[in-house]
C-alpha cells in the first residue's frame, strides 16, 4: 500500500516542482511587465502586483520601428514554415512511398542536417549572401529559417504517411484518382496533428532565431524582433518594466499558439516518432 502511495505521489510532486520551475520566469516577465515602476526597484519584492499599469507596454509598441519589425518577424517566419510544410509533404511521401536508390543516404542526411548547430555554418552563409548582393534582405532569411526546420518536418511527416494503409491510397486510385489526387484526399486529411506539430516547432524557431539576422541583416528596417530585443535595454537604459513588455509581447505569439495546438502538437511528435 505504502509503495502504491509513493508511486502515485513521486510523480505528480515531480510534475509540480518542474512546471513551478520553468512556469515562475514566464509570469515573473509578465508580472513585471505590469507593475509600476516603484514596485519593480522596491526593495522587497512585490509577488503578486495589486496596481496593474499597461504604460510599459505603451512604451513598447511606441518604440521605433516596432512594427516595422513585427512585420518583418511575422513575413520570414510564416514564409518559412509554409514552404517547410509544402515541400516536406511531397519528400515524407517520396521517402515512405516509394524505392530509389539512395533512399536510405537521403534519410541519414536529413538526420545529420537535423543534429548540425546552424550557428558554425553562419560565415558559409553570409559569404554566399554576400555575393549574391542580397544583405539586408528578408529573402535570406526565409530561405535559411526553411532549411533549419525542414529535415525535422520531413522526419516526422515521413512518420505518418507511413502510417497510412497503402490499401486506402490504392482504392482511391482504383476509383479513378490519380497518384496526386490520391494523396491530396486521402492521405493528406490524416496528417493533421504531424503539421500541426512541426508547424508549431518551425514556427517557434524562427521566430526565436537571432544569430543569422545579427550578422546578414545590419539595417534595422530589415531586422526581426528577437533581434530587437537584445538591444531594447541599450535603447531605454534600465527600464526593466518596459524590457519585460517588450519581452512579453515577444513571447506571446508562441504562448498563444502553443495553448491552441499544444493538445495536437504533441499527439503529432510522439506519433510521428514510433510510426513508420
Amino acid at each position: 500500500m505504502k509503495r502504491s502511495i509513493f508511486g502515485r505521489i513521486w510523480p505528480n510532486a515531480t510534475a509540480v516542482i518542474l512546471f513551478v520551475v520553468f512556469a515562475f520566469p514566464v509570469y515573473w516577465m509578465f508580472a513585471t511587465a505590469l507593475k509600476p515602476t516603484g514596485d519593480i526597484i522596491a526593495e522587497d519584492p512585490v509577488w503578486f502586483p495589486t496596481n496593474l499599469t499597461f504604460a510599459h507596454f505603451d512604451k513598447a509598441v511606441h518604440a521605433d520601428h516596432f512594427w516595422t519589425l513585427v512585420r518583418n518577424s511575422v513575413t520570414v517566419t510564416v514564409l518559412a514554415v509554409l514552404l517547410s510544410l509544402v515541400i516536406s509533404l511531397f519528400a515524407s511521401f517520396a521517402i515512405a512511398r516509394m524505392r530509389f536508390k539512395g533512399r536510405g543516404v537521403f534519410v541519414v542526411t536529413f538526420m545529420l542536417a537535423q543534429m548540425a548547430p546552424w550557428e558554425v555554418m553562419i560565415i558559409a552563409n553570409y559569404m554566399l549572401v554576400r555575393d549574391s548582393d542580397m544583405l539586408d534582405s528578408l529573402v535570406p532569411l526565409t530561405v535559411f529559417y526553411m532549411m533549419m526546420v525542414l529535415p525535422f518536418t520531413i522526419l516526422t511527416l515521413r512518420g505518418y504517411v507511413a502510417a497510412v494503409p497503402k490499401e486506402l491510397e490504392e482504392s482511391a486510385m482504383v476509383d479513378g484518382c490519380t497518384r496526386v489526387q490520391a494523396f491530396v484526399k486521402v492521405i493528406f486529411p490524416l496528417l493533421a496533428p504531424g503539421l500541426m506539430a512541426t508547424s508549431l516547432f518551425g514556427f517557434i524557431t524562427a521566430w526565436n532565431e537571432f544569430p543569422l539576422v545579427l550578422i546578414l541583416n545590419k539595417s534595422i528596417e530589415k531586422q526581426t524582433l528577437p533581434l530587437w530585443i537584445s538591444q531594447f535595454r541599450t535603447a531605454f537604459g534600465d527600464d526593466w518594466g518596459a524590457t519585460m513588455a517588450a519581452s512579453s509581447l515577444f513571447a506571446a505569439p508562441i504562448l498563444v499558439l502553443f495553448i491552441f495546438l499544444q493538445r495536437k502538437a504533441v499527439s503529432g511528435l510522439t506519433d510521428g516518432a514510433v510510426k513508420g
